[in-house]
């Protein structure tokens, strides 16, 4: 009997630690997946922005997201759509003029991506906006830089930005 108690309580005890073990393979999966994602949100973030596409642009925030600058916060996704709209219709103004502007890049780099929980990350790093070169003559332009936090959260599935402050305090 005393044989049958002591493998009962091991073979629990084996399923206990089995399944403990593969509930830490389900986390590091998960968070392995919501890194990949996490990339790609920030890749379609720069791309929108790079490119002045506005519905792109506010589609990587949530609802009511908001772009925080020094002491300016854009929020909410119209705000951030006319935002950039108000860039992009700067930029075919001064064009019109003939003063084309030159192709323009952010880069994030040094980034540092933590989960406050399985819904809730924060990205901290920093960025960089470089205006492209024309020739030998116009180099590269390194046109500003910056410290961000980004808090990031998963909605309905997906990882939006809910806060992207490119001028923090701390």
């Amino acid at each position: 009997m005393k044989n049958i108690l002591a493998g009962v309580v091991a073979l629990l005890f084996g399923a206990l630690l089995v399944s403990h073990v593969a509930a830490g393979r389900s986390d590091e999966q998960r968070e392995a997946q919501d890194r990949a994602q996490i990339d790609k949100l920030m890749w379609h973030y720069t791309r929108a922005l790079d490119t002045l596409d506005p519905d792109a642009y506010a589609a990587a925030y949530t609802p009511d997201g908001q772009f925080v600058a020094g002491s300016s916060a854009t929020k909410g996704q119209d705000a951030l759509k006319k935002m950039i709209a108000d860039l992009r219709k700067r930029d075919a103004d001064a064009e019109a003029k003939g003063e084309k502007r030159p192709v323009m890049y952010h880069m994030e780099m040094n980034s540092y991506l933590e989960f406050i929980d399985k819904d809730h990350a924060r990205l901290q790093g920093y960025w960089q906006t470089v205006f492209a070169g024309q020739g030998p003559s116009v180099p590269v332009r390194v046109a500003a830089a910056g410290r961000e936090v980004n808090d990031i959260v998963r909605v309905n599935g997906q990882w939006l930005i809910q806060t992207r402050d490119v001028s923090p305090k701390d």
